[in-house]
Protein backbone atom coordinates (compact mmCIF):
# COMPACT_ATOMS: atom_id res chain seq x y z
CA UNK A 1 0.00 0.00 0.00
CA UNK A 2 2.62 2.32 0.95
CA UNK A 3 4.16 2.14 -2.87
CA UNK A 4 0.82 3.07 -4.01
CA UNK A 5 0.97 6.20 -1.92
CA UNK A 6 4.40 6.63 -3.49
CA UNK A 7 3.33 6.26 -6.92
CA UNK A 8 -0.06 8.81 -6.66
CA UNK A 9 2.60 11.71 -5.42
CA UNK A 10 4.97 10.98 -8.11
CA UNK A 11 1.89 10.98 -10.52
CA UNK A 12 0.70 14.43 -8.86
CA UNK A 13 4.12 15.60 -9.01
CA UNK A 14 4.60 14.75 -12.88
CA UNK A 15 1.07 16.04 -13.74
CA UNK A 16 1.06 19.19 -11.48
CA UNK A 17 3.06 21.87 -13.54
CA UNK A 18 4.85 24.47 -11.42
CA UNK A 19 4.00 23.03 -8.36
CA UNK A 20 7.25 21.33 -7.89
CA UNK A 21 10.22 23.38 -6.87
CA UNK A 22 12.28 22.66 -9.88
CA UNK A 23 15.02 24.35 -11.15
CA UNK A 24 14.10 26.51 -13.74
CA UNK A 25 16.22 24.63 -16.14
CA UNK A 26 14.29 21.18 -15.76
CA UNK A 27 11.06 23.49 -15.71
CA UNK A 28 11.30 25.30 -18.80
CA UNK A 29 12.71 22.02 -20.83
CA UNK A 30 9.06 20.12 -19.23
CA UNK A 31 7.48 23.11 -20.48
CA UNK A 32 9.05 23.49 -23.85
CA UNK A 33 8.93 20.02 -25.02
CA UNK A 34 5.34 19.77 -23.58
CA UNK A 35 6.30 16.14 -22.14
CA UNK A 36 3.34 16.44 -19.04
CA UNK A 37 1.27 15.32 -22.19
CA UNK A 38 3.00 12.95 -23.92
CA UNK A 39 2.18 9.94 -21.56
CA UNK A 40 -0.49 8.15 -20.91
CA UNK A 41 -1.70 8.43 -17.18
CA UNK A 42 -1.40 4.54 -16.71
CA UNK A 43 2.38 4.53 -17.94
CA UNK A 44 3.76 7.61 -16.03
CA UNK A 45 2.33 5.44 -13.15
CA UNK A 46 4.47 2.29 -14.40
CA UNK A 47 7.36 4.12 -15.29
CA UNK A 48 7.82 5.96 -12.21
CA UNK A 49 7.31 2.57 -10.16
CA UNK A 50 9.53 1.48 -12.12
CA UNK A 51 12.23 3.98 -11.28
CA UNK A 52 11.17 4.90 -7.92
CA UNK A 53 10.20 1.52 -6.32
CA UNK A 54 12.40 -1.41 -8.53
CA UNK A 55 9.79 -2.28 -10.71
CA UNK A 56 9.03 -3.78 -13.73
CA UNK A 57 7.64 -1.87 -16.92
CA UNK A 58 5.56 -3.25 -19.52
CA UNK A 59 6.35 -2.81 -23.51
CA UNK A 60 3.38 -0.82 -24.36
CA UNK A 61 5.10 1.71 -21.28
CA UNK A 62 8.28 1.41 -22.58
CA UNK A 63 7.18 2.48 -25.96
CA UNK A 64 5.46 5.28 -24.46
CA UNK A 65 8.59 6.18 -22.46
CA UNK A 66 10.72 6.17 -26.22
CA UNK A 67 7.99 8.46 -27.64
CA UNK A 68 8.42 10.82 -24.56
CA UNK A 69 11.95 10.99 -25.66
CA UNK A 70 15.36 11.27 -23.14
CA UNK A 71 15.39 14.39 -23.05
CA UNK A 72 11.42 14.54 -21.50
CA UNK A 73 12.27 11.19 -19.22
CA UNK A 74 15.43 12.94 -17.56
CA UNK A 75 14.22 16.42 -17.05
CA UNK A 76 10.88 14.59 -15.05
CA UNK A 77 12.89 12.52 -13.18
CA UNK A 78 15.04 15.61 -12.31
CA UNK A 79 11.99 17.81 -11.31
CA UNK A 80 10.50 15.07 -9.21
CA UNK A 81 13.85 14.62 -7.47
CA UNK A 82 14.11 18.33 -6.40
CA UNK A 83 10.86 17.89 -4.19
CA UNK A 84 11.12 17.89 -0.70
CA UNK A 85 9.41 14.79 -0.65
CA UNK A 86 12.36 12.97 -1.92
CA UNK A 87 14.87 14.46 -0.05
CA UNK A 88 15.70 11.03 2.01
CA UNK A 89 15.95 9.59 -1.99
CA UNK A 90 19.79 9.28 -2.92
CA UNK A 91 19.96 11.23 -6.25
CA UNK A 92 22.89 9.45 -7.80
CA UNK A 93 20.34 5.83 -7.72
CA UNK A 94 17.42 7.23 -9.07
CA UNK A 95 19.39 8.60 -11.79
CA UNK A 96 20.87 5.46 -12.59
CA UNK A 97 17.61 3.53 -12.53
CA UNK A 98 15.65 6.32 -14.42
CA UNK A 99 18.83 5.40 -17.06
CA UNK A 100 18.61 1.94 -17.12
CA UNK A 101 14.86 2.36 -17.37
CA UNK A 102 15.14 4.18 -20.30
CA UNK A 103 18.20 2.07 -21.68
CA UNK A 104 16.16 -1.37 -21.58
CA UNK A 105 12.84 0.38 -22.97
CA UNK A 106 15.05 1.46 -25.70
CA UNK A 107 16.36 -1.69 -26.50
CA UNK A 108 12.97 -3.55 -26.13
CA UNK A 109 11.90 -0.89 -28.73
CA UNK A 110 14.37 -1.13 -30.97
CA UNK A 111 15.11 -4.95 -31.27
CA UNK A 112 13.25 -6.85 -33.77
CA UNK A 113 9.77 -8.85 -33.06
CA UNK A 114 10.02 -12.61 -33.03
CA UNK A 115 8.88 -14.30 -36.34
CA UNK A 116 5.33 -15.77 -35.83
Amino acid sequence: MASLNVSSVLVVLFLTCGTVMATKENDQIVKENNCERKMGLPCVLEAFTSIFNARSISNKCCDEVVVLGKVCHSALVKRTLENPLFKDLNPATIIAKSIQTWNNCLALIDSPSPSA
